[in-house]
């Protein structure tokens, strides 16, 4: 499939959370935009975290609490999980361990039936901290530790770059004396050049609708092109020059 008849939607959070808020009542509205009055179940992955239902049931709660009129049915529920995603109408991928994660997709053969349905089919993808990392070329990038391998750290490449999520910006003031995230980013776009990295702040996140791409939320990000090569990007920001990669191959 070409870039131009790429359909893929996505809404990639930066975090599930934001301080003073209850989870994802900051996005509520455009979570709710983004879905459609089509949508009435998502599948929810959460394979991120180690108790699957316990994270299912948080999540079922969190929604019911804002008022976001969906049934979440849990992927882990299923009988099989490449069926559930075939027949999935969205899908949400909730954070925690990244590199949990991505094993378990790769485990279960879930990588390819998902970009199918997400690039080639237009069912709209969530992803919050962890769903956005592994919606991204890979997770080196990712803010966790390897707690366990996957076999490959190359991800589901629903962008065609990565994203670091829960960005946050070097404090002039602090006395700590490891390294900063910008460093952290800097280090891989060194040895990385044809993948720049979008730090997304908490509170912010990534709309993407085929080949456009903006950055909403209150506290926007910003963009490690290479090295020492930095961009702030305000919220409302119009970033779908990064959407030039193929994707949708």
């Amino acid at each position: 499939m070409s870039q131009e008849k790429c359909v893929r939607r996505l809404l990639l959070l930066s975090s599930s959370c934001l301080h003073g808020c209850a989870p994802f009542e900051y996005a509520k509205e455009d979570i709710t935009r983004f879905f459609g009055s089509g949508v009435k179940e998502i599948l929810f992955i959460p394979y991120a975290l180690k108790d699957h239902n316990d994270y299912l049931e948080k999540t079922r709660k969190r929604f019911a609490d804002i008022g976001l009129p969906y049934n979440v049915f849990g992927i882990h529920e299923a009988a099989s999980p490449v069926e559930a995603v075939k027949k999935a109408s969205a899908i949400f991928i909730g954070g925690g361990n990244t590199f949990r994660l991505l094993k378990s997709l790769y485990d279960l053969n879930l990588i390819q039936p998902i970009r199918k349905r997400i690039l080639e089919e237009g069912i709209p993808y969530m992803g919050s901290s962890a769903g956005t990392n592994v919606a991204t070329v890979s997770i080196n990038t990712t803010n966790d530790m390897p707690i366990v391998h996957p076999p490959s750290l190359e991800a589901l490449t629903l962008v065609p770059f990565n994203i670091n999520p829960h960005y946050i910006e070097p404090d002039p003031n602090t006395t700590h004396m490891g390294e900063t995230r910008d460093e952290r980013i800097f280090e891989y776009v060194d040895l990385d050049t044809s993948h720049p990295v979008l730090g997304l702040k908490e509170g912010s996140w990534l709309l993407v609708e085929g080949s456009k791409a903006l950055v909403q939320g209150p506290n926007g990000g910003r963009l490690f092109i290479g090295k020492d090569q930095v961009k702030d990007i305000p919220t409302g920001s119009d970033v779908s020059y990064l959407m030039e990669g193929k994707t949708c191959s």
